[in-house]
């Protein structure tokens, strides 16, 4: 009764990785450029030093790009190219018209694990760091981003140089199952294909999950992907995913780098993770798996929702996260915001984006404040009174709905009013939808006679508008 379950062994990367260290050491190699150009505008630019701007801001104007040239010996191409990888690293975070040095750029040299996360950051973002040509139909673009994860995971587990040849035939049998999932699956089923509000089950793309599709008329068939089509998209992708360090390309192969290996089979050990799991997560929508995750203990969670992510689109990701903070349990809203932490930077435009909203503000406002750097455990003095006694009484009904008494009463106690009437009255004005089941569960569950009475009492008021 007293033995802890055992854990599951930590599992060993392929044969033949280098070790995190020398991974590390290479990660620090191929973005020396990007963090040599990120010290200096922290030197040269940032506020208080004797080169800053104006208005005080590191910004990197045309005027800090000439000044960044004839400091560091580099073209002005090699200037912006360098910059550009320093923000997709995560070296500089940019915040509207003004930057500042990243985390990880503080870490770079005595932290291998940030050096490591700021070059899988870059790799997320290979089709940013390398942009399409302008010919590029959009459309056919998404397409083929889209079904690179299985490329990389093909090129993985061949450990090896793969011929492109192999790698287009790869290519165009998974843009056309993408395009035969997204014309054959209906908003609407009575297949069981769809989830629970009727909008298809998303696909990881890196595990591949196809839908066995019955009763269609030919007519109906999607066009087939065409080489011709594609060899420029993978010419491209290839490309790309090179400049970032993730794979050599030439003589008509590519293969994988040692970091870029590395990199994909973290990715899909974290999809494999998830898939074993108890919640099941890796196929299910943003809602239903942060329900998966609410019994899991943070790192845990922590871990599900790493998985979670790196099989869909950050964007879309993202986007279903805000979606299940706007629903009516407030335990989803707190957990969806757990989950925006792990995304990160790239998640800030979203969260910005409802910083207006009464129901996510405080969240937002939390969020926003340690993603500038604010320690989380200080992060609370953003609120304002109202915005904090709101957020107080959104926690408390997360703690009524799914948690025990003994939790309801120990939150009595974070509040930041002095005394409980204080605390009712403040509770009072804020208007939260849900006071009158807060209070009523508190005083149910509080030992107290005389403040359970006082609880409910306030209760009674709030319910007849008094």
């Amino acid at each position: 009764m007293n033995q802890r379950p055992a854990r599951r062994p930590a599992p060993r990367p392929p044969e033949g990785t280098p070790a995190p260290a020398e991974l590390a050491r290479m990660a620090r190699s191929g973005l020396a450029g990007a963090a040599r150009v990120a010290r200096w505008a922290d030197t040269a630019l940032g506020p208080g030093s004797d080169g800053a701007t104006a208005d005080g801001k590191a910004t990197l104007s045309e005027a800090s790009a000439e000044r960044a040239s004839g400091d560091l010996g580099l073209t002005l191409a090699q200037v912006r190219a360098d910059w550009d990888t320093a923000r997709l690293a995560g070296l500089v975070e940019v915040h509207g018209d003004s930057a500042r040095p990243g985390w990880r750029l503080r870490a770079w040299d005595r932290d291998d694990s940030a050096v490591l996360r700021g070059w899988v950051a870059l790799f997320d973002a290979w089709s940013l760091a390398h942009p399409e040509p302008a010919e590029f139909e959009a459309a056919a673009v998404a397409e083929v981003v889209s079904a690179m994860p299985q490329v990389l995971s093909f090129l993985q587990l061949s450990a090896g140089p793969v011929p492109v040849e192999q790698l287009l035939d790869l290519l165009r049998q998974r843009v056309t199952e993408l395009r035969t999932e997204r014309c054959e699956v209906p908003y609407e089923t009575e297949t069981g294909i769809g989830g629970g509000s009727g909008s298809a089950v998303p696909v990881a793309a890196l595990s591949h999950a196809r839908t066995d599709l019955v009763d269609r008329a030919p007519a109906d068939d999607p066009a087939p992907a065409e080489d011709a089509e594609l060899a420029p998209l993978l010419d491209w992708s290839l490309h790309a995913l090179a400049s970032v360090g993730a794979l050599t390309y030439g003589g008509g192969q590519a293969t994988l780098t040692p970091l870029g290996s590395w990199a994909v089979w973290v990715k899909l050990e974290q999809i494999c993770v998830a898939a074993q799991s108890p919640a099941g997560n890796i196929e299910v929508a943003a809602e239903e798996m942060l329900r998966g995750c609410a019994q899991l203990r943070p790192n845990a969670a922590r871990a599900e929702y790493r998985a979670w992510l790196a099989a869909r689109p950050v964007g879309s990701a993202v986007a279903e996260l805000v979606a299940a903070a706007r629903g009516e349990d407030a335990l989803l809203r707190g957990l969806a915001f757990e989950a925006l932490r792990v995304v990160g930077a790239p998640a800030e435009p979203d969260v910005r984006a409802v910083v207006d909203e009464p129901t996510l503000r405080p969240y937002a406002l939390l969020w926003l404040a340690e993603h500038d750097g604010v320690d989380p455990e200080d992060a609370h003095e953003v609120l304002t009174r109202e915005e904090a006694t709101w957020l107080w009484v959104d926690t408390a009904a997360a703690v009524a709905d799914h948690g025990e008494a003994p939790l309801l009463v120990r939150h009595l106690e974070s509040a930041l009013q002095p005394t409980v009437p204080a605390l009712l009255d403040e509770v009072r004005a804020v208007g939260h939808p849900r006071t009158v089941q807060v209070l009523v569960a508190l005083a149910a569950a509080h030992p107290d006679p005389a403040l359970a009475k006082a609880v409910r009492r306030a209760a009674f008021q709030v319910h007849t508008g008094g």
